[in-house]
């Protein structure tokens, strides 16, 4: 059986051309991503050729991996024609190289429902309005594609204005994670009973949403609710002892591995999924994707 990551990016050739014709954010400017409000973060676009990509997928010995337009990128806050440019821009280059790699790379389009994406990315944010969305999660329901719930983008300068000058790791690890836990609340509490079947993958755990299992107890929460087969929680950027804690909670039937690269190296969470025994290594890396996306 096949092996997957389904939570990485790439940036396609032509996406790269079209961020470095901008003059204003999001832009880039050879090995620096200008996100304005958001920072600036240093980058290697050759973090996004597709043989490099495929030789690091053999190095961890994984066959495909699933790419995503990053939402953090803020398309959506862009006038609708330069973000049509962008998205274009990505959804055509990423086909082509989807093409190229004998089904190596399989793409989720940026908030649409399109042929040849095995679903789409939305932000974490996107699911406090379900009525707006409902459209694409009808669509995705009726193709039998996933929902990709993923961080969206945050804002450094509100958050320097709350705590002084806010350290450069407090975007990733809190307002990121913090969207996570409200996705995931937002789709317990309207959207999985509203659309039942639709295969629902949160990016980075739900942000440690499954840790809050118990407190959603106390409250009257029905919890058992996340425990239906179309409702997933991908592994990026946690280790042991996040993974032990959710395997606990859920068994190895809802876990994906996930590894978020070329953002974060996907080597410590790989080995921590692995560190688990071949059969839990086969569950989230093998069995669970297959079932979901084959």
């Amino acid at each position: 059986m096949t092996t997957f990551d389904v939570h990485q990016h790439l940036w396609p050739e032509p996406l790269l051309a079209a961020l470095a014709r901008r003059r204003m954010p999001p832009r880039l400017r050879g090995h620096v991503l200008d996100l304005g409000r958001q920072g600036c973060f240093d980058v290697d676009p050759g973090d996004h050729r597709p043989e490099r990509r495929l030789g690091e997928l053999d190095r961890d010995g994984i066959d495909v991996a699933v790419v995503s337009l990053a939402p953090t990128l803020e398309i959506e806050r862009l006038p609708e024609d330069e973000a049509e440019t962008l998205r274009a821009a990505y959804h055509d280059g990423i086909l082509e190289i989807a093409a190229g790699t004998a089904g190596r790379i399989r793409a989720l389009a940026d908030g649409r429902a399109l042929d040849g994406f095995v679903g789409a990315t939305v932000p974490a944010a996107a699911l406090a309005d379900l009525d707006r969305l409902s459209p694409l999660l009808d669509q995705l329901a009726e193709r039998r594609s996933l929902l990709f719930v993923h961080p969206g983008p945050t804002d450094l300068v509100a958050q320097s204005h709350k705590i002084g000058a806010a350290p450069p790791w407090w975007p990733a690890v809190v307002d990121y994670t913090a969207q996570m836990q409200a996705a995931f609340a937002a789709w317990l509490a309207g959207g999985l009973d509203r659309w039942p079947e639709l295969p629902v993958v949160f990016a980075i755990l739900a942000g440690g949403a499954p840790f809050q299992l118990e407190r959603l107890a106390s409250r009257g929460v029905d919890v058992r609710k996340t425990l239906r087969p179309n409702l997933h929680f991908d592994t990026a950027s946690y280790g042991r002892r996040a993974l032990e804690l959710c395997l606990a909670t859920f068994g190895v039937g809802h876990l994906l591995y996930g590894s978020d690269a070329p953002v974060i190296d996907p080597r410590p969470t790989l080995r921590a999924v692995r560190g688990f025994g071949q059969a839990v290594a086969d569950a989230l890396c093998r069995d669970n994707p297959t079932r979901l996306l084959e």
